[in-house]
């Protein structure tokens, strides 16, 4: 259970690029607002057109975000931080043209720290904090005085100042630390409820395959000692050193063998290592994923290939549905050939899906992965041959992104580069989230086979 929480930890770290644009834009309009209304609206004289240039850089900033980025694409803490300290040393470049800290609008201070505190990690939101009141303070000693009527000057007492000072210290700690704690609760309720949703979903699982492997070894079990009867009488009347003893002998050792591995199948949960049934690898996963495709009329192409020793991983059923969810796509938009390639390396693994289809409609490639967005467009659809716009490309996708994020991967959807056509997707995991667990797999299994060999029989076959 560790890996796939710890997954969902970190994803629930990490910012989305379209929650912080958005809030981004809206401290955008709200600066163009007050700076147009402060100085057209009042008549209050100040540097107009630097207070635009700064708000410019923050806006091309936001520009260039949507562009290189999808929607749906999730920062890393480094450039989280990275934006949010502009914000900061934006707004106070912003105060120094206008007031300084004595400028009401300090107290937006709070709202960076506040960002960081609910979605990035502690050290990033006291280096956020300490940043913002280095600024405060520097506004203090330096600024450029306060807009007002013309003809007059408002200077306010220092003590004053300096309470809000206090104030904008205080209410980036307090808040900070508030924030900080309600939406760590939340992550930790995420956890947990994540946690026992794969424990509920195991334990069913288990469940129904004890109940399946009792039906088969209880149907099974009569006809299975039937012809070891018979083969036992038919031995015993065979003379000696006739040729068909021997296919006796070795029809009644297959009889217990079968035997054997239906009492194996009664007691699965018993077994909690699961042995090599549990662990795969990388060109056996792809070729799982291909085989339910082989019977459709288009060309497969798989290819398996990467440096050192080829790495194993757990038989994982949401890594399986995820992968296979993005093979059927595939298989759906191909107009007539799907190819498989799997890399690995001693730091990572990697497995692309490549399609030859029309790929992801334009307008919406940004927010491909996200629920209920159609993925495909008219004619993705009418490759898929079942008539409908980006049919089975809703949720199924979102659902199969989450799953493989899960594991520890990372999902990147993309079209192909002209003059080729169709569909990528490339998944990419570090190499040890992707053997996470196989180590303690072995050895349990190794251990099992080793106590197992003094008790089951050696066949002289």
């Amino acid at each position: 259970m560790t890996g796939p929480t710890t997954a969902v930890g970190q994803d629930a770290r990490r910012l989305k690029l379209d929650t912080l644009v958005r809030l981004r834009w809206l401290a955008v309009m709200g600066q163009c607002l007050a700076v147009t209304v402060v100085h057209f609206g009042l008549g209050y004289r100040l540097p107009f057109g630097l207070c635009i240039a700064l708000i410019g850089a923050a806006a091309l900033i936001n520009l260039w975000l949507r562009v290189r980025r999808p929607a749906s694409y999730r920062l890393s803490p480094d450039v989280a931080t990275s934006l949010l300290a502009f914000d900061v040393i934006q707004l106070a470049g912003l105060l120094y043209l206008t007031g300084g800290i004595q400028n009401p609008f300090a107290i937006l201070f709070l709202a960076p720290v506040l960002i960081s505190a609910t979605a990035l990690p502690p050290e990033r939101t006291v280096g956020l904090g300490v940043l913002a009141v280095g600024c405060a303070t520097v506004l203090v000693l330096a600024h450029h005085k306060l807009p007002w009527v013309e003809g007059h000057t408002l200077e306010l007492p220092f003590a004053y100042v300096l309470g809000i000072w206090s104030a904008i210290l205080l209410g980036i700690v307090f808040t900070g630390a508030f924030a900080y704690r309600v939406s760590e609760e939340a992550r930790q309720l995420s956890r947990a409820l994540a946690a026992t949703e794969l424990v509920l979903a195991r334990e069913q699982h288990l469940s129904q395959l004890d109940g399946l492997a009792a039906a088969a070894a209880h149907e099974l079990g009569t006809p299975l000692a039937t012809i070891a009867l018979v083969a036992r009488e038919l031995d015993n009347d065979m003379p000696a050193g006739s040729p068909a003893k021997e296919d006796l002998r070795l029809l009644r050792e297959q009889v217990e063998r079968c035997r054997d591995i239906l009492a194996k199948l009664t007691s699965l949960h018993d077994d909690e290592g699961g042995g090599f049934l549990e662990t795969i690898t990388v060109s056996h996963l792809v070729e799982d994923l291909v085989m339910p495709q082989r019977s459709f009329e288009l060309e497969i192409g798989v290819d398996c290939a990467g440096e050192g020793p080829e790495p194993f991983c757990r038989r994982s059923p949401g890594l399986l549905y995820g992968l296979g969810n993005l093979v059927d796509n595939g298989v759906d938009f191909a107009a007539a050939r799907l190819d498989i390639a799997a890399r690995w390396s001693p730091d990572q693994v990697s497995i692309e899906i490549r399609d030859d289809g029309p790929g992801f409609a334009p307008d919406i490639l940004l927010r491909v992965g996200e629920p209920y967005v159609t993925t495909r467009g008219r004619e993705g659809a009418a490759a898929g041959g079942d008539g409908e716009v980006g049919s089975g490309l809703g949720l199924g996708l979102f659902i199969a992104k989450t799953l493989i994020e899960r594991s520890g991967g990372q999902l990147v959807l993309l079209n192909a580069e002209p003059p080729s056509s169709g569909a990528r997707a490339r998944i990419v995991w570090p190499r040890p989230l992707f053997e996470a667990g196989t180590e303690a797999i072995t050895k349990t299994s190794s251990a099992r086979d080793l106590s197992e060999s003094e008790f089951v029989p050696i066949s002289s076959t």
